[in-house]
């Protein structure tokens, strides 16, 4: 199917939600350009957020099944809601702003404390840590994240040492979403290391088979037009030419499930 290129300026969403101080602190893309192919469903981009600017892991440790973080800046706090989460139309956490820990290719773990048990196999693992926002779009930030290769043993970080390649971590869709406002419009968010989206690297975008597009903008996405029951998304780091990028974890996909609000008796 040939794709055609769209470009497009991305749609500011304004929201009565807070100071304008507070509103000069969100992110904003002032466009985005993706490969778009004809399919059933939508991809448009997120509205702007908070930017957390400051906020950072400055240390993160694994010893005796244990993580320890450091978490820095002023202007991020773990446990509190993100200010503008009522108007983002999407899963919030009432927990509220959490770590992402990822290991591998597993679904990440949601940690809202900075310290915490974590049981991981012995041997070699890549490892992927960043802050969240409540309703758990990344930071997208050298501070904000930690992405480490390591050597486990016994509990404990044997050796660690910085990823290297170019590596494509899936985070969000995940788990059940129940009712029209968490199904309705869902979030897509990925984080990247070590390379950058234009003119070299992109992220191929499928849902349930279809490809829906190729993206060339580091940012979260509204998917819309999902039915109820399981979805499943697949994102594929790709190259200039449209190929997967030689690189370990590529490509990564992901299965949940929509449900009606109250879920329909079986």
């Amino acid at each position: 199917m040939k794709n055609l290129a769209f470009l497009f300026p991305v749609i500011l969403l304004f929201f009565a939600c807070g100071s304008p101080e507070a509103n000069q602190n969100e992110e904003q893309t002032e466009e985005t350009t993706m490969e778009e192919t004809t399919s059933s469903y939508t991809l448009t981009p997120f509205s702007p957020s908070p930017s957390f600017d400051d906020a950072a892991i400055n240390e993160m440790t694994y010893q005796g099944k244990k993580f320890n973080y450091t978490i820095g800046g002023d202007s991020y706090q773990l446990g509190v809601q993100t200010s503008d989460a009522p108007q983002k139309m999407c899963a919030n956490s009432a927990k509220g702003q959490h770590i992402h820990l990822i290991v591998d290719n597993e679904p990440y773990a949601a940690k809202y404390e900075s310290t915490f048990d974590y049981d991981i196999a012995d041997g070699e693992h890549y490892i992927l840590s960043f802050l969240s926002r409540s309703y758990h779009e990344s930071i997208k930030t050298d501070a904000a994240h930690k992405a480490v290769k390591v050597n486990v043993k016994d509990g404990s970080f044997e050796s660690s040492e910085p990823i290297t390649q170019p590596m494509l971590f899936y985070s969000r869709p995940k788990g059940t979403y129940v009712g029209k406002a968490e199904t309705e419009k869902v979030m897509l968010d990925f984080y990247l290391v070590n390379t950058t989206l234009g003119m070299d690297n992109k992220v191929k975008v499928e849902i349930n088979g279809e490809e829906v597009a190729t993206v060339d903008t580091w940012q979260p996405y509204y998917i819309e037009g999902m039915g109820m029951g399981d979805n499943t998304v697949k994102l594929t780091l790709v190259d200039k030419d449209g190929n997967a990028v030689d690189t370990p974890l590529n490509p990564v996909e992901r299965t949940f499930t929509l449900q009606e609000d109250p879920a329909p008796e079986k």
